[in-house]
């Protein structure tokens, strides 16, 4: 039986794939040359391919202007940013060439969209979707948009009191639109079994009328739904959906103007080289029972909105290590300690056990066999041990001989919430160092270039952070 690490994924997967292939047993990441890369600059590193944001974009535009085509849907569909999933200035702006809005969760946010405004990125008609519980100083900066003229601010109203807090500050002529999240219901086998955020599904409709409804000020325009689970293909998904298309109809009827269904995120994104998740059966299935309810119910169908994050840049990313040592610390379990932290680099690994893309960067043509993936900090849970699609990782041996290549590995797809989770540039656990973060995109004459967006933290800018240098 044959035992290189080639032959393990062609056995196991349909490879190659569209994001990756091996060329001369080096793995090439959208025909980016990650080896190139770590003789350029070392490890670890993070790894953006801007690309793949403008793909992902033009991928979802695509499949539901072809699903609202194939039903005949009368409502229109517009791709917003969730710009908690990577803040970076490269990131956003690179979204926004590709005409897509953006949606914010915090009243920092509102400086990010006062410095693209001055930067000519966006314009005052750009739609702004204003998500999560608001601060005293979130809708104060919410307030200002509007009174300084932008004209698609949409706050969506995360709970009742928020209401009273524009109708004090918002001045302007013009009507405003606002927009309300439905607190949605969750599976049994979650944590608990109504969102936190929204309003409960049983007291919009009074809500509006006591409130809303009458006031020239304000206009309802959009419902907001979103579950933790995801976009799934399951009976709670759609049973979910259906229940807030059901409310859209009972609120049409008596409230005209509102005209959108915000569907929020919530597309996965492939972890596994086994990953299968059909994209255009699960559009066409959200566009065919939209239209089902509302003509049964007989009201005009939405406009539908997303606010893809995960989706959009998550694929986009990736985070070089090298292999340091291998520990054997007893007769079954061998350790390859990285050169880095799992913690402090990718944390959805260690809060919430997330998987990502794992592959060897080179020595696919050695024999392969199972490890266990250590992190630097001297927390017992920085650790890596096992696959979306397996209960283990498998991974290239690694040679003893003097002046042999260390072995180098690669997560893939963790371009989504990583670096704000961890807190890029601040204070590591045991102070593991941010890494480098290199950058790669078409330039004008359409050929690939990368460049340095920051260096590998510095203990100085540590210490100072401390208080140990002033």
């Amino acid at each position: 039986m044959n035992n290189t690490y080639t032959d393990l994924v062609h056995q196991t997967f349909d490879f190659p794939q569209q994001d990756f292939h091996v060329k001369d047993n080096y793995l090439q990441f959208n025909d980016v040359d990650v080896k190139r890369l770590i003789d350029k600059y070392g490890t670890p590193f993070k790894l953006t391919y801007l690309p793949k944001i403008g793909s992902q974009i033009n991928k979802a535009k695509k499949m539901f202007n072809d699903a609202i085509k194939r039903n005949k849907y009368d409502g229109k569909y517009y791709y917003c940013y969730c710009t908690k999933s990577s803040h970076f200035s490269f990131i956003v702006e690179e979204t926004l060439k590709h005409g897509v809005h953006i949606e914010t969760s915090f009243a920092y946010d509102i400086e990010i969209i006062k410095q693209l405004y001055k930067r000519r990125k966006i314009n005052k008609e750009t739609v702004i979707i204003c998500n999560g519980f608001k601060t005293k100083a979130y809708t104060r900066n919410i307030a200002r948009l509007i009174n300084d003229g932008f004209k698609n601010v949409y706050p969506i109203l995360d709970n009742k009191n928020e209401f009273e807090d524009y109708k004090r500050s918002i001045r302007s002529k013009d009507p405003v639109k606002i927009g309300i999240r439905i607190a949605s219901e969750e599976e049994p086998t979650f944590d608990f079994y109504t969102s936190r955020l929204g309003i409960r599904n049983r007291d919009v409709l009074e809500f509006y009328v006591d409130k809303i409804k009458g006031n020239d000020k304000f206009q309802l325009k959009m419902l907001h739904f979103f579950m933790n689970k995801g976009i799934k293909d399951d009976i709670y998904y759609w049973s979910e959906l259906n229940k807030v298309v059901n409310l859209y109809c009972q609120l049409k009827k008596i409230c005209p103007e509102l005209e959108g269904l915000n569907i929020g995120g919530g597309f996965p994104i492939k972890h596994s080289l086994a990953f299968d998740y059909d994209y255009n059966y699960m559009v066409n299935e959200i566009i065919s029972n939209i239209k089902k309810v509302c003509k049964k119910n007989k009201v005009d169908t939405p406009d539908i909105y997303t606010e893809f994050g995960s989706f959009t840049v998550g694929e986009s990313g990736a985070v070089i290590y090298s292999i340091l040592d291998d520990k054997m610390q007893n007769d079954r379990e061998t350790w390859y300690m990285i050169d880095s932290s799992f913690i402090t680099t990718l944390p959805d690994t260690w809060g919430i056990g997330e998987k990502f893309l794992l592959l060897p960067i080179n020595k696919w043509d050695k024999e392969y066999h199972e490890v266990h993936l250590g992190g630097l900090t001297c927390d017992s849970h920085d650790f890596y041990t096992s696959e979306e699609h397996i209960n283990a990782v498998f991974l290239p041996k690694i040679e003893k001989e003097k002046g042999s290549e260390p072995l180098y590995i690669g997560f893939f797809h963790t371009g989504a919430y990583q670096d704000q989770l961890a807190g890029y540039g601040g204070i590591k656990h045991c102070m593991i160092p941010s890494p480098k973060h290199v950058v790669v995109e078409y330039n004008k004459e359409g050929v690939l270039e990368d460049w340095l967006y920051a260096k590998e933290q510095s203990p100085q800018s540590m210490l100072k952070i401390l208080g140990y240098i002033r």
